[in-house]
């Protein structure tokens, strides 16, 4: 599929997904030189300016080459959640669209995709009786029994989320226990109307040339010297910004749990399992439109 063939004459967002290391950001920088517009970054954990390797940050050159946002503007420290970028998103938008019809947003994760695209339904606060009985649930019997709930309760959730974040993981079975509905469902009941036309593509590579990518990539990131990056942010590791994988090995090497060789095997590992529900959480959604690289 060609996109630089189409035309826009009403404000349109071009939604490029697809899962890690599929190459998202040298199609979409194409893309948006193309069309000279701006990139909205949706990957949750490039909002992170401490975290430029381990997320793959776009380089110094592609970040000139064309307008990025969302990328590197928050700290590890600062809260953040999908509800602010939902309305940071919109209200920059606006902006956007004042200036061209198209603007790219990029990003393999899919809960901040939706809620650009098809908002979010309010989140009830937490209740402290649930969720103490949820923490001391985990901190007893560990993290199989929270996949074992979350399997049972909110299938969705299982199958398309990294398994291995306790937190999003404690935070979704609070909200299951706490409304009787599944987590997954406060982001889907309803789309809200948005004042741009969407168009949502997923790129795709056959499995075993996106594995592989995943895993030279890995090879790529230690050698520019994650393993110090994560040295750097070890004493803030309880942080949420920092529960995600790559990270979360690094910090068990640092711990002495693994050797060196043991956490890049384990990255790659559980980066692969992460590409494949990425890839369940956009074909589950038939609004998008495939792109073979």
């Amino acid at each position: 599929m060609d996109l630089t063939t189409a035309h826009f004459n009403t404000p349109t967002l071009l939604v490029v997904a697809g899962a890690t290391s599929v190459g998202k950001t040298n199609f979409s920088i194409q893309l948006a030189q193309h069309y000279n517009t701006s990139i909205l970054s949706s990957d949750s954990r490039q909002f992170y300016k401490e975290m430029r390797i381990g997320t793959a940050f776009p380089s110094p050159e592609e970040l000139a080459a064309v307008p990025h946002f969302f990328v590197g503007n928050l700290s590890i420290q600062d809260y953040y959640n999908i509800s602010n970028f939902e309305t940071d998103a919109l209200n920059l938008l606006t902006e956007l669209f004042k200036k061209n019809n198209v603007v790219i947003m990029t990003g393999g994760s899919g809960l901040y995709i939706d809620a650009v695209c098809k908002g979010i339904d309010s989140m009830p606060d937490a209740n402290l009786e649930i969720r103490e009985y949820v923490n001391n649930l985990y901190l007893k019997e560990g993290i199989d029994i929270l996949r074992t709930q979350l399997k049972l309760l909110d299938p969705e959730f299982y199958a398309t989320n990294d398994l291995t974040n306790h937190k999003r993981m404690i935070r979704a079975l609070e909200v299951c226990l706490q409304t009787g509905q599944p987590y997954t469902s406060f982001h889907s009941k309803s789309s809200k109307k948005r004042n741009f036309n969407i168009q949502k593509y997923c790129l795709t590579r056959p499995r075993e040339e996106l594995f592989e990518r995943i895993n030279n990539r890995t090879d790529k990131m230690i050698a520019d010297g994650w393993v110090e990056e994560a040295k750097n942010l070890y004493p803030y590791k309880h942080l949420n910004a920092l529960n995600t994988v790559g990270y979360k090995e690094l910090f068990d090497y640092l711990d002495g749990l693994y050797s060196l060789p043991e956490a890049i095997e384990k990255i790659k590992t559980h980066t692969r399992r992460y590409a494949k529900r990425q890839l369940t959480w956009f074909k589950r959604d038939g609004e998008y439109t495939d792109i073979s690289l």
